[in-house]
């Protein structure tokens, strides 16, 4: 892999070009968070979401990946919705909030009622988005990702892609789902990803998604292959008390504690996994 280069993070943070050989950023200061991000992190409706913020640092994250007020942003996959509570408040306003999942028709269901609910969704999203955040549900947009307005195509400021890339490798859509999202992103726009990361020796059955977590090098190598190039990276969500090694995967630890109540404690200090948090552009 190219020899990481040293610089700051502002670039990113101001929406400017970043070089095109990739940062190892480990500025990430007081001076990311913006007053707006501050009070939406703070509100009421959050109050069951803080307690990540310890592991997650989506002030420092949000601001690593340039995100800001008056945007286009994709969120992928927002699932059960942590980010997607800061996010819809924090871009709606001046912005667009877009929720994108994979494409349906490619998914295999366990049953019509599963795949009711993945067809409905771009429709009952919104609604739920709405419930959670208090903004108008006019005002959140939700597509499955070959369903994106063309209007939209090569429009869209920034893609946000947390914890799911796992997913998209054991649905073998990975490459699919990154080519539909680049289509998306603005010929200046960047792609945010946060992943559990597994260790650079670590075994192919404990990094290829299964258990939740990746190789740093083959996602840096998927996003390469699927037309983008990394720019800038940061340590800022990592954990170096995660062996990443564990029978049920990263759903060993919080939130989920798949063991229960079997070593409680010894996973609860752990916290939640470690994590790659790297910056792509496209390229031409």
């Amino acid at each position: 892999m190219r020899k990481l280069l040293i610089a700051s993070a502002s670039l990113a943070m101001l929406g400017m070009a970043v070089p095109t050989a990739a940062r190892d950023d480990a500025q990430n200061g007081p001076e990311m968070v913006d007053s707006t991000l501050t009070a939406v992190l703070a509100h009421d409706r959050r109050a069951g979401d803080k307690a990540r913020d310890v592991y997650r640092h989506p002030a420092e994250t949000l601001g690593f990946f340039g995100v800001k007020p008056g945007q286009t942003v994709v969120e992928y996959g927002p699932g059960g919705g942590w980010y997607t509570r800061i996010l819809v408040p924090y871009i709606a306003g001046s912005g667009q909030y877009v929720a994108v999942n994979a494409d349906s028709s490619k998914s295999n269901f366990p049953n019509r009622a599963r795949e009711a609910r993945a067809k409905g969704w771009p429709e009952s999203f919104p609604e739920t988005a709405a419930k959670w955040t208090g903004v108008d549900a006019d005002k959140i947009l939700a597509f499955e990702s070959d369903e994106m307005p063309d209007e939209m195509k090569g429009k869209v400021d920034r893609i946000l892609i947390f914890r799911s890339l796992h997913g998209m490798l054991n649905n073998n859509n990975a490459d699919s789902e990154l080519r539909a999202l680049r289509e998306m992103l603005a010929d200046d726009g960047l792609v945010g990803v946060v992943q559990h990361r597994a260790r650079n020796d670590a075994s192919y059955a404990m990094s290829h998604g299964t258990k939740g977590y990746l190789k740093q090098a083959t996602v840096i190598a998927l996003f390469e292959l699927n037309g983008f190039e990394l720019v800038s990276q940061s340590e800022m969500n990592a954990n170096a008390k995660d062996s990443s090694d564990y029978d049920r995967g990263v759903w060993t630890l919080p939130p989920v504690l798949a063991l229960g109540d079997t070593d409680r404690a010894k996973y609860q200090a752990i916290g939640e996994s470690d994590r790659m948090t790297l910056l792509f552009k496209k390229r031409p």
